[in-house]
């Protein structure tokens, strides 16, 4: 974890979570990145511009979380983004098995199960993911690492990312989640529906 304070450092996950699916995954992947790697304000540029320029609005608390983690909580680039009357709706559809065209995931499968550990890692699940109308990602397959309480979350996205690029050149989605913990709809449905790939002993 980077020199930030906790409670903020906490704050910029649960804001990443919320936003993932919603906005590109690209732009979350490389905020995640960013702030791990203690680059606050190329993170917070990417994050508020990316919002603005893709249209993505957020909830009054979304809001007001986002002003709470900003180095300048009156940065001007946060008055672009839209204010959203209630919460936006699913944009995505989680199955266990992906159609007969969708890639093969055992390499990744075994690249990620091998290092899951070393983050914090309990269990590792698969799902694939198809969008609705209206959604502004593919479909792909999508993993959700559920860790211990007290793991750092951008840490484990960070490291076990960048582990399959290294390894296989792929990038699968990842979500890394508190295991016992409420999580954004995104996550929770992907997890509902996931097939388990590997646990701790």
């Amino acid at each position: 974890m980077n020199d930030m304070d906790v409670r903020t450092y906490a704050t910029i996950a649960g804001v990443c979570a919320r936003l993932a699916g919603r906005l590109s995954d690209d732009i979350v992947g490389t905020v995640r990145e960013h702030y791990y790697a203690g680059e606050r304000e190329l993170a917070e540029s990417t994050l508020l511009l990316s919002l603005a320029y893709e249209g993505v609005g957020v909830t009054r608390e979304e809001h007001d979380l986002i002003r709470g983690m900003l180095e300048d909580p009156d940065n001007p680039d946060l008055d672009d983004v839209a204010i959203l009357d209630t919460a936006p709706p699913q944009l995505y559809r989680f199955v266990p098995a992906g159609p007969a065209t969708a890639p093969d995931p055992s390499r990744a499968d075994a690249v990620l199960s091998a290092d899951a550990h070393r983050h914090g890692g309990r269990r590792l699940r698969r799902a694939w993911r198809d969008p609705l109308d209206g959604a502004p990602n593919g479909p792909t397959w999508m993993y959700v690492l559920q860790v211990a309480a007290g793991t750092d979350e951008l840490g484990a996205y960070s490291g076990l990312t960048s582990r399959l690029w290294v390894v296989l050149q792929e990038k699968w989605q990842l979500e890394v989640v508190v295991e016992g913990d409420l999580l954004p709809p995104y996550q929770a449905a992907a997890l509902t529906a996931a097939h388990q790939v590997w646990t701790a002993v």
